[in-house]
């Protein structure tokens, strides 16, 4: 434990949702409501993922992260990603794209937790 992760979530039910399935394994979780906000978390509680709702954000906030902090998972969540989404999200810096249904993105932020993990040692 102690990993946090920082959120940035459109839907307050999901951000609610994702808080409560991800508090189980994170030993913090950092709901946000804008880009700044993440932002700023970002900066100064170096989390080891993000979870970054594409209804709320846009690819080049993507880029612009993953730029800043490029060995700093992303994952971009969106009611039901396209392979166009996918393809465009990846190429700016995200680590994954998934649905954004609690279990995928839980599955999704572990994943790219460890992977970033076995990528620095």
């Amino acid at each position: 434990m102690g990993f946090s992760v920082v959120v940035l979530e459109s839907d307050p039910r999901v951000a609610q949702s994702l808080a409560g399935m991800l508090s189980s394994h994170f030993h913090t979780v950092h709901l946000t409501r804008s880009e700044e906000e993440l932002r700023e978390r970002v900066a100064r509680s170096r989390p080891e993922v993000v979870i970054l709702d594409m209804e709320a954000s846009r690819l080049t906030d993507v880029s612009s992260l993953h730029h800043d902090f490029p060995s700093l998972p992303i994952v971009c969540t969106y009611r039901v990603p396209d392979e166009e989404l996918w393809i465009a999200a990846m190429e700016a810096g995200a680590s994954d794209v998934c649905a954004a249904d609690v279990q995928n993105v839980l599955t999704s932020a572990l994943r790219s937790v460890a992977v970033g993990r076995n990528t620095a040692a």
